[in-house]
């Protein structure tokens, strides 16, 4: 393997080195007190292996003919060691305590408990001091979350209401509106959810160009100005998109702002704790965004038989429409009424004038008699 001449004058440097053999007993000792290899897994039975230091000489004597870097044994002394009996001390050693079972029942439950509970306090310290927002300045942190409400307000109603909608649909009556007032108040509060994101969106993006005017970590011109341009540029047409696109827009704006901002806090151009208190601030966004959306989808889809404005508009015409044919009906059935009354009475008084011509000639028909009468008699 080393058989070259700079091999092998390297060797013979290395055997003329008084420190080049170590003794037996060293080594031994070295082996025998040498510490455990530290485990991945705790949870694995531990079992302890010893490794033996290596050096540099002793590989090279390894690959060559000059055999271990040992000493020569004192048989003399090995043999009165054989023949020296052994102590007993079976207060110390019994049965089992020489040996290490593989699979042992307790072993190592204590610390596997104490393990279990210090990292579970570790995680629960980690996520205290990630919200606690210690280092991030009291007026910045009054403002931002005083900025979250309008959020959770538009989200919570948003939920309500729609909650409200699917009840009217299964019992027939809402808990506090009707299907179409719960409909005329959602498509109220979405559109203000919506603007006000926008908003949010390109002060998120403005304040890059804050920090490049006051020269916050260094002047980096077009690479943080470009920031400014593209969140208000994805921001605003959001407010003429469908609801469901528009939210989902903005869910992925804020995400990836934080992630722009994330990185400029590593660069420098931001304060150290601008990144935890963005981090706080979208995830809440974010999760009423979410929640946004999950009350939207909720809604029966039964929705389009409820009426919007337009139809109470035509529903007034319609009403209107079926009055004035009703009175006009009404009107006509008068009218013909009052034309059957009049040829009835016109029928009437033919008949009392006939009535009295009859009389008249029943009377003229008398007195006509009377006369002949009163000549006869004569």
């Amino acid at each position: 393997m080393l058989r070259s001449t700079a091999t092998r004058s390297l060797l013979k440097s290395f055997t003329k080195a008084p420190t080049a053999r170590s003794s037996f007993s060293a080594a031994s000792i070295q082996f025998r007190n040498a510490s455990p290899l530290r485990q991945v897994n705790n949870n694995r039975p531990q079992v302890r292996i010893a490794i033996p230091r290596l050096t540099t000489t002793s590989l090279l004597y390894a690959t060559t003919k000059a055999g271990p870097p040992f000493d020569k044994i004192d048989e003399k002394a090995e043999q009165k060691l054989a023949k020296k009996p052994l102590e007993a001390h079976p207060d110390e050693v019994s049965g089992g305590s020489s040996v290490r079972h593989v699979f042992e029942k307790g072993q190592g439950e204590g610390v596997k408990g104490d393990e279990m509970t210090g990292a579970i306090k570790a995680d629960l310290r980690t996520i205290r001091e990630t919200f606690s927002l210690a280092d991030v300045p009291k007026e910045s942190l009054y403002i931002g979350a005083a900025g979250i409400l309008p959020y959770a307000a538009t989200s919570l109603s948003t939920v309500f209401l729609a909650y409200d909608i699917n009840h009217a649909h299964d019992t027939g009556r809402g808990i506090l509106f009707s299907p179409e007032t719960a409909h005329q108040l959602l498509d109220l509060i979405t559109p203000i959810q919506i603007g006000y994101g926008a908003v949010i969106i390109s002060f998120l993006g403005a304040i890059h160009w804050g920090l490049e005017y006051a020269g916050y970590g260094g002047y980096h011109s077009y690479r943080r100005y470009i920031y400014g341009v593209i969140a208000p540029a994805v921001a605003w047409p959001t407010i003429f998109m469908p609801v469901e696109y528009a939210l989902i827009t903005q869910f992925l704006a804020f995400n990836f702002l934080y992630f722009a901002d994330a990185r400029a806090t590593v660069r420098g151009w931001f304060p150290e704790w601008y990144s935890v208190y963005r981090f706080v601030l979208t995830f809440f966004v974010g999760a009423s965004i979410v929640i946004s959306l999950i009350g939207r989808g909720q809604i029966v889809k039964a929705d389009h038989t409820l009426r919007n404005p337009v139809d109470y508009v035509k529903k007034d015409r319609d009403s209107q429409w079926e009055a004035f044919e009703r009175e006009e009906k009404e009107r006509r059935a008068q009218m013909v009424k009052e034309d059957e009354d009049g040829e009835k009475s016109e029928d009437d008084s033919e008949e009392s004038k006939d009535d009295g011509d009859d009389q008249k000639d029943d009377k003229k028909e008398d007195k006509e008699a009377e006369k002949k009468d009163k000549k006869e008699k004569k």
